[in-house]
């Protein structure tokens, strides 16, 4: 029975160990998305009209909602739910925006509107984040903070 005991001592201490561990990557992986991301690369949009609308996407915590975050695409104000899950999966949901018409800068709002919610994974490089929906699309950013 001593023996028993032990045995199970070892063991629960060995899975409060490996849980603590994995709860440590998973802080430092969110950690490395606490950025604002210029957005580089995403569909057919020209790295020229990304700059123009200044395209963006907020993943630093806000202290009232730490699951809601925020983007630009040039026009209106947009916002999202984002859930960081282990494995350097994440996901999307609640897009939404304010309702301003803005000429030639639409297509770009509609399609990330579209294509965030799709995407299921992410990889921090660097500098750079890339969003994917393990499809082939991606997403690219380049931290603004970057020097």
């Amino acid at each position: 029975m001593k023996n028993f005991k032990i045995i199970l001592t070892f063991i629960f201490a060995g899975f409060l160990l490996g849980n603590c561990s994995s709860q440590k990557q998973n802080s430092e992986s969110d950690q490395n998305l606490r950025h604002e991301w210029l957005f580089v690369s995403f569909q057919n949009f020209s790295k020229e009209k990304l700059v123009k609308s200044e395209a963006k996407i907020n993943l630093n915590i806000r202290s009232e909602n730490k699951d809601q975050y925020s983007a630009k695409m040039g026009c209106n104000s947009l916002f999202f739910t984002a859930k960081i899950k282990s494995g350097n999966k994440i996901e999307f949901s609640q897009v939404g925006g304010t309702k301003m018409y803005c000429e030639g800068m639409m297509d770009l709002e509609s399609a990330f509107g579209k294509a965030l919610p799709m995407m299921t994974s992410y990889k921090v490089d660097g500098h750079y984040l890339t969003l994917s929906d393990g499809k082939g699309n991606e997403m690219k950013f380049l931290a603004a903070d970057w020097d």
